[in-house]
């Protein structure tokens, strides 16, 4: 009598039976398809992961948000690291010279021009062939800052900024100038860069940058010279020390100066 009421309630249950296993395949089925979804993701976030940023603006994107040392490879040729300002007028800017105190000594010749020097958290030049790549890669906006010894402040800003290669003697062009500071870089526009030991400059009968006791893109000579000897106060004798004409004149030294460049 058991045996056969048991075996008619088995027998009620077999629709429910059918219905919770059909519910478990179908979970068993959507729980293979998040498994494949979740490897894809993964796949993805991997890749995110592993590719080199190739500018400063790309690890901003990437949710890099700090200021600090980061690497770039901005052309597939090999990455190298440079100091990225994440917060500067929206962020992503790639610093390549800094002065600050006087503490890098920046009356150098054209191999140290070249590759670089400095310490990238305080005074540094990136090097001409970094900025060369960074350059030739995207369409690049120039940001330069610039402090008097007074504390005040001013910034110019140049649009389609680019610096040719070794050949053409690391050329300068730029583009249309806004900001604070004056276009002291029109007199230096296609100007090929100039150190103490390769004269490529304008003035015929001397060489910029050991009259000026710097290196930079002279022209004859120079109503921008940021990589002059440092000055530990404003008034110098004409041209000599951090110059940016357009502001400050021949004969006023800045204290503080920097320059950086971003993808448009």
């Amino acid at each position: 009598m058991v045996k056969r009421n048991f075996t008619v309630a088995t027998c009620g249950l077999k629709p429910e039976i059918t219905d919770v296993q059909n519910v478990l395949k179908k979970m068993e089925n959507e729980i293979s398809t998040l498994k494949s979804e979740l490897s894809e993701v993964k796949s993805l976030c991997s890749s995110c992961l592993h590719r080199e940023a190739r500018s400063c603006a790309d690890n901003l994107a990437l949710g890099a948000t700090q200021d600090g040392l980061y690497y770039i490879d901005p052309d597939g040729n090999g990455k190298f690291k440079v100091f990225c300002d994440m917060k500067t007028s929206g962020g992503g800017w790639t610093v390549f010279q800094r002065r600050l105190d006087g503490s890098v000594d920046f009356y150098r010749g054209w191999q140290e021009y070249k590759k670089g020097f400095g310490t990238q958290y305080g005074e540094h030049w990136l090097g001409l062939e970094k900025i060369h790549r960074i350059t030739a890669s995207e369409t690049h906006e120039l940001r330069i800052e610039l402090e008097d010894f007074g504390g005040n402040k001013r910034y110019a800003l140049y649009t389609n900024v680019s610096v040719a290669g070794e050949k053409d003697k690391y050329r300068l062009n730029v583009g249309t100038f806004s900001g604070s500071a004056g276009d002291a870089l029109a007199f230096h526009k296609n100007m090929p860069f100039t150190t103490k030991d390769s004269d490529n400059d304008q003035f015929i009968s001397e060489n910029c940058a050991v009259k000026y006791k710097g290196a930079w893109w002279y022209n004859k000579c120079h109503h921008a010279n940021l990589n002059s000897d440092y000055q530990q106060s404003a008034l110098v004798d004409y041209g000599k020390g951090i110059i940016w004409y357009q502001w400050k004149g021949h004969y006023f030294s800045l204290k503080k100066v920097s320059m950086k460049l971003r993808v448009v």
